[in-house]
C-alpha cells in the first residue's frame, strides 16, 4: 500500500533540523554580540523605512535676573538620509556531487557555517564604515592618549546633550593595541572571531579590529545607547502569501532561512533573506579620534604596564 498523502517524511525531518539550526544559531549570535557591546533589543522596522543619522546641538541663552521671564534653550537636529531598510536576498547550492564526493557534514554543513558568518560579517562590514564618519574628532600623540581623548569626549557631548548614558565602547585596531600592549598581561576575550577586551581603560568593551575594517592610528568610540541595531521581519513580509515560506526563530525574526532540493539541476538550495542595519544614531555622539599614524602607537613597557591597572 502506498504512503499516506502529506507524510513527514526523513528528508522533511532533515531540512526542518536544519532550518530551525540555522535561524536559532544566527539569532544567538547577533544577541551575544550585542549583549557583548551592551546593545539593547533590536528594534523592529518596516521595509522601505529611512534611517537617518543625527547631530545634536543644544545652545544654552544667558542666564536673566531676578523676576525675568527665562528664556529657551535652542536645540537643533540636523539629520541626513543614512539608509533605507531593505529585504536582502541570498542564496547558496551545493550540488549532489559535491555531497557525494565530500560528505554531507562538508559540503552542506560547513558551507552553511561558512553562509552564517558571511551573512553577519557584511553587516559589521557597513557598521565599521559608518562609525569612522563621526564627527567628534580628535588628534593626539599615543594610543592611550587617544583612548583617554575619545572617552572624554564621549562623556562631555553627551552630558551636554542631556542624553542618557551608562557605557561607552570603542572600535580600535589590533596591531595597535598590541604594540601599545607589550608584555603586559592582559586577557583578550573572543566571540566568533571577534577580539576584545572588557572593562579596559575606562570602557565597558574594546574591540580589536583588523586593517580591513579599522585602520591603523584610530581610536573610535560611542556610547551603548547610541548603537541601534533595526531590522525587517521576514515573517512580516507577505512573502508566504505568495508560496515563498521560511523559517525564522520565532524569538526576534532576523532572518529568514529555507532549503530546498532543487531536481532540475540535482543541487541542495537554500536561500537567506534579511534586512538588518547596526549604526550608531548622533554622528556627533561618534568619537573619532587619529594618532601619531601607525608608528605613534608605541610607548614605553613601563608606561603600558601602570597605564592598564
Amino acid at each position: 500500500m502506498a504512503a499516506k498523502e502529506n507524510l513527514t517524511k526523513s528528508a522533511n525531518v532533515n531540512i526542518k533540523a536544519r532550518e530551525i539550526d540555522f535561524v536559532t544559531r544566527f539569532g544567538n549570535t547577533w544577541q551575544a554580540l550585542l549583549d557583548i557591546m551592551g546593545v539593547m533589543r533590536p528594534i523592529k522596522k518596516q521595509m522601505g523605512a529611512v534611517l537617518k543619522s543625527k547631530e545634536a546641538k543644544v545652545t544654552l541663552q544667558d542666564s536673566v535676573g531676578e523676576g525675568e521671564e527665562i528664556p529657551y534653550s535652542l536645540a537643533t537636529f540636523n539629520e541626513k538620509n543614512y539608509e533605507e531598510m531593505t529585504l536582502e536576498k541570498y542564496k547558496k547550492a551545493v550540488s549532489a556531487e559535491a555531497i557525494n564526493d565530500h560528505g554531507y557534514d562538508i559540503a552542506i554543513t560547513m558551507s552553511d557555517n561558512a553562509f552564517l558568518k558571511e551573512l553577519q560579517g557584511n553587516v559589521m562590514t557597513r557598521f565599521y564604515n559608518f562609525i569612522q564618519t563621526g564627527t567628534l574628532t580628535s588628534t593626539k600623540e599615543t594610543f592611550q592618549q587617544a583612548l583617554a581623548t575619545a572617552r572624554g569626549l564621549i562623556v562631555n557631548k553627551w552630558g551636554s546633550l542631556n542624553l542618557n548614558m551608562t557605557e561607552v565602547v570603542a572600535f580600535v585596531n589590533v596591531m595597535d593595541y598590541y604594540t601599545y600592549l607589550g608584555d603586559a598581561n592582559i586577557t583578550v576575550q573572543s566571540y566568533e572571531g571577534i577580539q576584545y577586551l572588557k572593562d579596559f581603560m575606562g570602557y565597558r568593551t574594546v574591540f580589536l579590529l583588523d586593517d580591513t575594517k579599522i585602520p591603523q592610528g584610530k581610536v573610535l568610540a560611542t556610547p551603548v545607547e547610541n548603537i541601534v541595531l533595526y531590522y525587517i521581519d521576514p515573517s512580516d513580509s507577505q512573502l508566504a502569501n505568495a508560496g515563498l515560506e521560511f523559517r525564522t526563530d520565532g524569538v526576534t525574526n532576523l532572518i529568514g532561512f529555507h532549503t530546498e532540493g532543487n531536481y532540475k539541476t540535482l543541487v541542495s538550495e537554500c536561500t537567506a533573506i534579511m534586512g538588518m542595519t547596526l549604526f550608531a544614531e548622533y554622528l556627533n555622539g561618534i568619537a573619532n579620534v587619529s594618532f601619531g599614524g601607525t608608528s605613534g602607537a608605541s610607548e614605553t613597557t613601563q608606561t603600558k604596564s601602570t597605564s592598564t591597572k
